[in-house]
């Protein structure tokens, strides 16, 4: 009873001190019913559609065979530990849901009390935590949901005094915090921090509902109202601002939000319809190339992998093309590393029966998104693996977890990655030599960080200047003809007081070649320009304006073709400062050119597959007429 009035206490303070952002829709009434437990995400009797589907495709059994032996496995380890790494619990958080999940699904689906009994193990062990460090709030927020799911899942079969320690653990370390604005920004932030964060507080505010039935209503309505912010971002045609990384954090935190609400409530508040939210499916599909490795542009590590929110996002849409690269992960011999996905069970729950070897591939080979972050993305093939691909952002380097990337590509062609990004460093590795790494000011001292500027992407560098912070690139055309694939972006506002205008035109011609056009206008002062490309090729400068690339026993040549003199160079990648991340077998090429003031000049570059040597390589036509109607 103490406790519950402290938390109407503490809710009655909150509601008073911060209106402008509580101040919410009344989405669940004071009278909603709420079933019994299980309540979140699989209702009680659903595992029989889980073993339906088992029974109708060999692979699906092999996932679920993949997730009892990985939960097998955690059955001797021993609870994880509160082992704080600077700033961050989260590590222990992330290892938290996993282990939850699966060894919680392990029970539901066999009712093998091993199962049970390990998973009570770690959520006593968890509840006993000091905290849950508020003072990061994603680390409260994934053990909250970790917890949440187990104790739903598990309620019936747990005896009453380890319920009683959970849900107050729940209570004290999870919901409780959340109301305190020392800790809650996230509720007004339009990125991954929203999604996940609400996400966290409504599994917890639904697990211990009947308990704090006032709490978890005001808590899962002002979830509803919040998370709007950051699904704005999707419009219009769902490109997830963050990158490829992120869309795999932000967005399958929001699945998991939205599959909660409707499984719950039966209905998710218009969520799952806001302009773009369903369409990013596609967006995340194309952002893989043919070699299977992800555009990896801002905070995004090197590597693709299975996201099983994918499977939720296709279900909605009755598309399973939109699986044909969630279907390379899900094969027998790949379980292991599947598995060690904390997200990974909840595959089995909205896997909508698909049989997986029955998807077949997307129909179209460009995807053009505009928002935030605008991205282009064409391939000559998605079942040829030595297909011909290019992926191309505008943007700002404003955005959340940006880097000074506007304008720059990736491209692949032979089943080499010819031009490609760095992308993240890990966060510790900076913060931990004192590094303030989330700054977006001109000045700011992530803009030390060596993997982060223009000067190592694969786009523009002016009279040796970073891009401005407050520019915005955005694609003014688009064209998907198969013999001419092409976008153009305007880079003007990113280069602002250095130039007076750039743009930039990518395009895929006769499915055999790439061609970058840069046209740029000076002002009244020569200028500079520095073109790049980021390669793990070996790289032999062989003309005036040309250079050769050899990998994996494959070719590619880069030929420049200007109005004036360019001069071809190399430039090292070594990391010039004691805290920048080591970049082996790596090279930067391209060029640099001096440019009289007040001059509209272009430079075209062509990328030039060992494949398509001796094909007619076309004169490059101004971007005006690229598309034109």
């Amino acid at each position: 009873m103490k406790i519950k009035n402290l938390t109407l206490h503490i809710l009655a303070v909150f509601i008073l001190t911060n209106t402008s952002v509580f101040a919410q829709q009344e989405y669940i009434s004071a009278n909603q019913q709420m079933p019994g437990h299980p309540r979140i995400l699989m209702l009680k009797g659903e595992e029989a559609a889980i073993k339906k589907t088992l029974s109708k495709d060999a692979i699906w059994m092999s996932v679920q065979d993949g997730i009892l032996a990985e939960s097998d496995r955690l059955i001797p380890l021993p609870p994880i530990e509160r082992i704080q790494i600077g700033r961050r619990l989260l590590d222990k958080s992330r290892e938290a849901l996993r282990r939850l999940f699966m060894l919680s699904y392990a029970y539901r689906t066999t009712l093998d009390k091993k199962y049970l009994q390990r998973a009570e193990k770690e959520l006593l062990a968890i509840s006993n935590f000091t905290d849950w460090n508020p003072a990061h709030f994603l680390d409260v927020a994934e053990m909250t949901m970790a917890v949440a799911i187990g104790y739903d899942w598990l309620h019936d079969q747990l005896p009453e005094a380890s319920r009683s320690i959970i849900k107050e653990a729940i209570l004290k370390k999870g919901l409780e915090p959340s109301l305190d604005s020392k800790y809650n920004s996230w509720l007004k932030a339009e990125h991954n921090w929203n999604q996940v964060c609400n996400a966290g507080m409504t599994y917890g505010a639904m697990a211990i509902y009947e308990d704090q039935p006032v709490l978890a209503r005001q808590i899962i309505n002002r979830a509803i109202g919040s998370i709007v912010l950051p699904m704005k971002d999707y419009a219009p045609e769902g490109v997830y601002p963050e990158g490829y990384g992120y869309w795999g954090y932000g967005t399958s935190f929001n699945v998991l939000f939205i599959s909660a609400i409707e499984k719950l409530f039966g209905k998710d508040f218009g969520l799952s319809e806001m302009p773009g939210f369903l369409k990013t499916a596609a967006f995340m599909e194309n952002m893989t190339g043919p070699s299977g490795k992800p555009f990896n542009y801002s905070d995004a590590g090197s590597n693709g992998g299975l996201h099983p929110a994918m499977f939720w996002l296709a279900d909605k849409v009755k598309d399973p093309s939109l699986l044909w690269v969630e279907r390379s992960y899900l094969q027998p011999n790949k379980m292991e590393a599947l598995v060690k996905d904390r997200l990974f069970p909840a595959i089995m729950l909205w896997s909508g029966g698909v049989e997986i070897n029955k998807i077949k591939a997307p129909t179209a080979n460009m995807w053009v998104g505009h928002g935030k972050n605008p991205i282009a993305m064409m391939r000559t093939s998605w079942t040829d693996t030595n297909a011909l691909y290019v992926a191309m952002k505008g943007g700002s380097v404003s955005v959340n977890h940006a880097h000074m990337d506007i304008g720059s590509f990736i491209m692949e062609a032979d089943g080499v990655r010819w031009a490609m990004d760095f992308g993240m460093q890990e966060y510790e590795s900076l913060e931990s030599k004192g590094i303030q790494l989330f700054g977006r000011t001109q000045n700011a001292q992530r803009w030390t960080v060596f993997r982060y500027t223009n000067l190592v992407h694969n786009t523009l560098t002016i009279n040796n200047q970073h891009q401005d912070v407050t520019g915005y690139a955005p694609i003014t055309s688009f064209g998907n003809t198969p013999s001419f694939m092409n976008v153009v972006t305007d880079l003007s506002e990113v280069y602002k007081g250095a130039v007076a205008k750039s743009n930039r035109g990518i395009a895929i011609v006769d499915k055999s070649y790439v061609l970058v056009r840069d046209e740029i206008e000076t002002n009244d002062k020569e200028t500079t320009v520095r073109w790049t490309m980021l390669t793990p090729a070996t790289v032999k400068i062989t003309d005036a304006n040309k250079v050769e690339l050899t990998k994996d026993g494959k070719t590619l040549v880069l030929n420049v073709d200007a109005p004036g003199k360019v001069t071809m160079k190399t430039w090292s990648t070594d990391p010039p400062n004691s805290y920048d991340a080591p970049n082996p077998g790596t090279t930067l090429v391209g060029f640099e050119a001096i440019v009289p003031a007040n001059t509209k000049t272009a430079f075209n570059v062509t990328l030039v597959p060992g494949t398509a040597t001796g094909k007619p390589v076309k004169k490059a036509a101004p971007l005006q007429e690229w598309n034109k109607k």
